[in-house]
């Protein structure tokens, strides 16, 4: 239920559907000669969508996210290195058998790095379809041809494909791998998705050493105008909002432990 409540909210929320939503809610009220309300509906419409495509709100909004967990240094041994899903484009890879990547395919690129450099690790992926129609193809479906194909041995691999959110990735992947104590596995994901991972695979009792990667912030970004790239710029902001709304959802219902997790549990 939870994953389905939360892609309902997400389709009302996400600010460019919420800017329409307004906008349509303000012409209604004019059609129904409501000038306050029409003007309120308008106003608040064009106010999301310039705060979220024309100024770096959501830059500002990430990269504390994206800051919460440095990376830190590659230990000397590595057991396993589990990379979460949502880094392939699973409606055209199901169609097209491929291993096409989108703006998170950074994941399984730092996966493959880390292979080579740990030829002995075995290598995760979880993440299953996360489409409400089933109309795509799970990561962990795809990644054995991306993987295979960058030199990966498929005997290495471990794929878990039923996960369609990252609180069911911590559960499924545990009992999949089923870690033993001493071992040491590498979480991959992207920086601003770190928290709640992180926190959700604490909380599930696997522990994991976290290795973010897919950054989308310098760190230096001031809130102002977005000058370069509008659809970029509000695409930041919508995984900003979506982050932020995720965590607080997975606090309030108590699926992690702290509403913005931090190392050492803070």
């Amino acid at each position: 239920m939870f994953f389905y409540l939360s892609k309902i909210f997400w389709l009302f929320i996400q600010p460019l559907n919420l800017t329409m939503i307004l906008l349509l809610a303000g012409l209604l009220a004019a059609a129904f000669g409501r000038r306050r309300l029409a003007a309120g509906g308008c106003g608040l419409g064009l106010l999301v969508f310039v705060l979220s495509a024309w100024t770096t709100l959501g830059a500002v909004l990430l990269n504390p996210l994206e800051e919460r967990f440095p990376r830190p240094p590659l230990p000397a041994k590595v057991d396993g290195i589990l990379v979460l899903g949502g880094g392939l484009n699973g409606d055209i890879n199901k169609v097209r058998g491929g291993y096409e990547m989108n703006a998170a395919g950074g994941r399984f690129v730092e996966a493959v790095i880390l292979a080579r450099r740990f030829p002995e690790a075995k290598v995760a992926v979880s993440g299953g379809s996360a489409s409400l129609y089933g109309s795509d193809e799970g990561d962990a479906t795809t990644a054995p041809r991306l993987l295979t194909a960058l030199g990966v041995s498929a005997d290495r691999l471990i794929l878990e494909d039923r996960s369609r959110n990252t609180y069911e990735n911590a559960v499924f992947s545990k009992q999949i791998i089923q870690p033993k104590p001493g071992e040491t596995w590498l979480l991959v994901t992207s920086a601003f998705h770190m928290p709640r991972a992180k926190a959700l695979f604490d909380k599930a009792g696997f522990e994991t050493i976290p290795w973010p990667v897919d950054y989308r912030t310098t760190g230096k970004e001031g809130f102002g105008l977005a000058y370069d790239d509008q659809l970029n710029a509000l695409s930041v902001t919508s995984t900003a909002v979506r982050e932020w709304i995720g965590l607080l959802a997975y606090w309030l219902s108590g699926r992690i432990d702290q509403p913005f997790p931090g190392p050492g549990g803070g």
